[in-house]
């Protein structure tokens, strides 16, 4: 296995593979434990995302697995559209914690890794000690969001990319230029995203079959509804923090309401002046709320 990326030593944060639900997972870790907080990517991410946050966890008692979901890095890359289902998803998450060992499960996610957190914490996949969510709304509320115009114009790159073919030429033209501007276009705080950055993503989304894995997840969520079904109403009956970069393009504030319809135990902690790759963008603010907010392990 070629890593994704080399973190630094003095980090405490080392990459293996890991065999889980008949998939190779490319796993970043910290810390030990059997409390193990499960951090997921977005789109178009890899556990990287999560490089500020892990020694954090791990400081809390934690042992922390970000892995690059199916399809993203070295991990496994299955054919087909149907693959990326998203109830695989979330099994390829719950097979994850069984390989563990773990006996408790926190997940923490963003994104599209958000999407697939609530749907787990849903449909009850596997118990949870507690959700942290970060810039990615409450399935239901996200629905009834997407009914109005607004959102509508900012979701259109998930109609463009059930398109064959021209969503990856297009994301890997230039060097993955659009695959940088996604993250520099889109932050407030631009020096977060310098080329070193950048090059990571970039060279990611490059690897043979990967970019095509990666929209296939938002082709698989348009031709798989039953893929993304809600248990119990949607109710999530675990406490659950969502953190919320206020100048995010994507997804606007609007999708935040109602969720306490759906979350008994919910805490919203929002942070302006911060784009949609919060804890990336903002990782000293997401990490004293994390902090605060998550018991130790």
């Amino acid at each position: 296995m070629t890593p994704s990326w080399q973190p630094d030593p003095d980090s405490g944060v080392r990459v293996r593979e890991v065999a889980a639900g008949g998939l190779t997972f490319e796993v970043a870790e910290a810390g030990e434990g059997d409390h193990l907080a499960l951090c997921l990517h977005g789109f178009p991410e890899l556990n990287y995302s999560w490089r500020e946050q892990m020694p954090l966890l791990a400081a809390k008692g934690y042992r922390v697995w970000a892995p690059n979901q199916r399809g993203y890095g070295a991990s496994s890359r299955p054919g087909g559209v149907d693959a990326y289902r998203a109830d695989r998803l979330v099994a390829d998450a719950a097979a994850l914690f069984d390989a563990s060992g773990a006996t408790k499960l926190t997940l923490i996610a963003h994104d599209w890794g958000g999407a697939i957190a609530w749907l787990f914490a849903i449909n009850r996949a596997r118990p949870i000690e507690r959700l942290v969510v970060m810039n990615l709304p409450h399935p239901r509320c996200f629905a009834e969001a997407l009914r109005h115009k607004a959102q509508r114009r900012r979701s259109w790159y998930m109609a463009f990319f059930q398109l064959p073919w021209l969503p990856e030429r297009m994301m890997l033209a230039r060097d993955a230029a659009a695959i940088r501007r996604a993250f520099h276009g889109m932050a407030i705080d631009k020096a977060r995203f310098g080329p070193e950055v950048l090059d990571v993503y970039a060279k990611a989304a490059q690897r043979p079959g990967a970019m095509t894995a990666m929209i296939n997840w938002y082709r698989a969520a348009a031709r798989y509804r039953e893929g993304l079904a809600l248990e119990n109403g949607g109710r999530v009956d675990v406490p659950t923090l969502i953190v919320w970069g206020e100048e995010d393009k994507a997804l606007g504030l609007e999708t935040l309401d109602g969720t306490e319809r759906f979350v008994a135990d919910l805490t919203i902690r929002r942070l302006p002046g911060v784009s949609h790759w919060v804890q990336q963008e903002a990782p000293e603010k997401v990490n004293a709320i994390l902090s605060e907010w998550l018991p130790d392990a």
